[in-house]
């Protein structure tokens, strides 16, 4: 009896889900899902304005001040104040400006060629106070035997005598303790600005004498 032989159909085999492909997504330029949702577009015109100088920050608001105001600052001092007291009254009355940027160039501008002026005055000073203190003066006045004088000698005189000698001094320039009232030698103390003084020899002679003037 003849065997009859039946043809087995291979079956696929099972693949564990290491050995499956994994698909790639794929991505498309126009594809919503991977854009990144983009943020508010810059607006340089609201930067500029949140940054003007005429904008009130924390409260206050800078200027640069033109003439000085008591409890305020003084011409060329940057200061802050409230809004409203800059626009109502320290900029419309012309005591201040606001701070821009140009402005405080011109100021700083300003400040520079006042220390240079400054520095320059001072080197005057300095030169004029040395000729000074290399000058003898002498201021005649009547005086009695003793050398009691019968007046006296003061500031103006000798500010006088300096004026003479072409010494732009004025009497509030000279230093003195007091009048002096006796013929003789004196040093006189002359300040013509902070940390700038020297000083001068006075001879107080008599207007009429026979004795020889020292």
């Amino acid at each position: 009896m003849a065997k009859t032989t039946e043809t087995k159909t291979a079956k696929p085999k099972a693949t564990s889900p290491k050995g499956k492909a994994k698909a790639k997504p794929t991505t498309r330029s126009g594809d919503a899902a991977n854009t990144k949702p983009a943020g508010p577009p810059r607006q340089p015109g609201v930067e500029r304005r949140h940054n003007h100088p005429t904008r009130a920050k924390l409260g206050f608001v800078e200027l640069i001040m033109t003439q000085s105001v008591s409890k305020v600052g003084q011409a060329g001092d940057l200061v802050k104040v409230k809004p409203g007291y800059a626009r109502n009254y320290l900029v419309p009355q012309g005591f201040a400006t606001f701070a821009t940027q140009n402005n405080l160039r011109m100021v700083e501008k300003h400040r520079q060629r006042q220390r240079e002026l400054e520095e320059a005055r001072r080197a005057d000073l300095l030169n004029l106070c040395a000729q000074i203190a290399q000058r003898s003066l002498t201021i005649e006045a009547n005086a009695n035997a003793e050398g009691h004088l019968y007046g006296s000698v003061n500031a103006d005189q000798i500010a006088e005598v300096l004026k003479k000698l072409s010494f732009p001094i004025d009497a509030e320039n000279i230093r003195l303790e007091g009048p002096l009232k006796e013929l003789g030698l004196y040093t006189i103390r002359f300040v013509l600005a902070p940390e700038i003084e020297g000083d001068v020899k006075l001879w107080v002679v008599p207007t009429h004498t026979d004795e020889t003037t020292p």
